[in-house]
C-alpha cells in the first residue's frame, strides 16, 4: 500500500501554494514551510484542525484550499511530479503475480482519480482509499478497507508512506510499515512512529518489498 504525497508525488510547492491562498482568503497568516508540509497525509479538516486549533475556521479554510487547489492546477509553474525512480518501481510490482498494489491518502476521491487517470493508471491498484473513503489517518480503518479489499491480512501487507501518520496507521492496523527519507517528515520521526525501517531511495525500496514477497513464497 502506497502513500501518494511526499512518497509517490512530489507535490509540496502545491500544497504550500494553495494552503498560503487558503488562508489569505480567510483573513489568517499563513503557516511556514515546515508547519504547512508537517500536516501532509491528514484529510483537510484534520490538517487545518492542526494549524488553527479546534476553534478556527476548519470548514471555511477547507473550502478555500480545495478551490485554490484546482485553480493552480490550471496554472504551468506548478508541477506534481513523480519521485525519481517510483513510475517504474510502479510498473514492475504491478507486473508480478506474487505482490498487489493499492493506494492509501489523503487525497479526495476526485484528487485520486485524476492523479490515476493522469499517469495512465487505470486498472495498477487492486484497491485506492482516499480521505472520502475513510476516518483520516492515522486511524486504521483506511488500510484496514485496503486489506479487506485486496484479501489480504495484515501479515501479508506493508505500508509505505513519508510522513509519521502512514507508519503509525500501518502498526494500528498490525501491518508493517516502511517509511522513505525523501518525503516530508523525517527518518527519525518515522522510527519513532514505528517504521521497520525508513529507505533512501525507489531502488532501496523495491529491494525490501521483493525481500519481504519472497520470504512468503
Amino acid at each position: 500500500m502506497f502513500d501518494v504525497d511526499g512518497t509517490l508525488v512530489d507535490s509540496q510547492h502545491f500544497i504550500v501554494a494553495a494552503q498560503g491562498l487558503a488562508f489569505a482568503e480567510n483573513g489568517l497568516p499563513a503557516p511556514g514551510r515546515r508547519e504547512a508540509l508537517s500536516v501532509v497525509g491528514l484529510s483537510l479538516p484534520q490538517a487545518f484542525r492542526r494549524l488553527v486549533g479546534e476553534d478556527g475556521p476548519i470548514a471555511e479554510l477547507s473550502e478555500s484550499y480545495k478551490q485554490a487547489y484546482n485553480r493552480l492546477r490550471l496554472d504551468p509553474a506548478y508541477e506534481e511530479p513523480l519521485f525519481p525512480g517510483m513510475a517504474d518501481l510502479l510498473a514492475r510490482l504491478k507486473a508480478r503475480d506474487d505482490i498487489l498494489i493499492g493506494l492509501a491518502t489523503g487525497k479526495s476521491r476526485r484528487g485520486v482519480d485524476r492523479l490515476v487517470a493522469h499517469h495512465g493508471w487505470t486498472d495498477w491498484f487492486v484497491t485506492t482509499q482516499s480521505a472520502d473513503d475513510a476516518p483520516s489517518k492515522p486511524d486504521p480503518a483506511m488500510l484496514e478497507q485496503a486489506m479487506a479489499e485486496a484479501g489480504c491480512t495484515p501479515d501479508a501487507t506493508i505500508m509505505v508512506g513519508d510522513t509519521t501518520f502512514d507508519i503509525a496507521m500501518g502498526v494500528a492496523a498490525g501491518a508493517a510499515s516502511i517509511g522513505v527519507a525523501w518525503g516530508y517528515h523525517p527518518p527519525e520521526a518515522l522510527y519513532e512512529a514505528g517504521a521497520a525501517t525508513v529507505v533512501p531511495s525507489a531502488s532501496a525500496l523495491e529491494a525490501r518489498l521483493l525481500e519481504s514477497a519472497a520470504a512468503r513464497s
